[in-house]
């Protein structure tokens, strides 16, 4: 068992080495509980290497790409190269990039899924988190809400709080690329339709830099919520997820011993 005691060992390196092998482009999940190798990875298996590890993986953009996100840290969590070895860190350092190193992977294949998943799903995916924000009043409120308007690009009218004493109108789309500036103030233009002045654009993919200037300089409040923050969003209010073990952090009372 792990330290944690909450998984096999081998199952959780499986399952680390299945997630790196996806990240590097060498195996599909086209749904869940199947995997399937993609023509990279008939390509290296050609090659007879004598093993595959990260050393060999790295001459793969995406998973440089992805182990460059995985040490990109939020807060005050250290930021160490990956070079640097297990000697030259303390135990906090250790622990702090191993969170954030989970957190990452967790991240990318919780988008994954969530670009795979129906429009309809998606819709479903956003009342759980709006409403696990602390918005939308009830469960029933928000899915009652969602998808019920379709005027001028919204797709719902939530309550921002449980009274209803204000209102969030509220765009979710499914997109491949960027949403450019003329989709937010196709948006806008919706909101002061409505004569609303609060609203929340959700997509599965990014923001152009035009769309995200643009908010910034009408007075209409609209915030952006591009896939990266949507899935952050859902890691921290528990949606989708399932918590596998907790690990507290203790250090000496020094109080305690001041009598003694």
């Amino acid at each position: 068992m792990l330290p944690s005691g909450t998984a096999h060992v081998f199952g959780n390196r499986v399952g680390w080495a299945r997630s790196y092998l996806k990240q590097a482009g060498l195996l599909d999940a086209p749904k869940r509980g199947v995997f399937r190798i993609t023509s990279d990875g008939k390509a290296l298996l050609a090659t007879s290497p004598p093993k595959i590890d990260n050393n060999l993986l790295n001459q793969y953009a995406s998973f440089r790409a992805f182990r460059v996100r995985g040490k990109e840290g939020e807060g005050s969590a250290p930021t160490l190269p990956f070079a640097e070895t297990a000697s030259e860190q303390t135990p906090e350092d250790a622990m702090a990039l191993a969170y954030q190193r989970v957190r990452k992977n967790l991240e990318g294949e919780l988008l994954e899924q969530v670009k795979a998943a129906s429009p309809a799903f998606f819709e479903r995916l956003v009342v759980d988190l709006i409403v696990a924000m602390g918005y939308g009043g009830t469960l029933q409120d928000a899915g009652r809400a969602i998808g019920r308007s379709g005027d001028g690009g919204i797709d719902g009218i939530i309550k921002e709080d449980r009274l209803g004493l204000d209102v969030i109108y509220l765009q979710a789309k499914k997109w491949e690329g960027n949403v450019g500036r003329p989709e937010v103030q196709k948006f806008a233009g919706a909101l002061q339709g409505q004569r609303a002045n609060k609203g929340i654009l959700i997509t599965t993919s990014g923001f152009s830099r035009e769309a995200l200037e643009y908010v910034n300089i009408i007075a209409t409040k609209i915030i952006l919520i591009d896939g990266e923050t949507l899935v952050s969003l859902m890691v921290d209010h528990n949606v989708a997820v399932t918590r596998m073990g907790t690990y507290e952090l203790k250090k000496i009372d020094a109080d305690y011993f001041d009598g003694e």
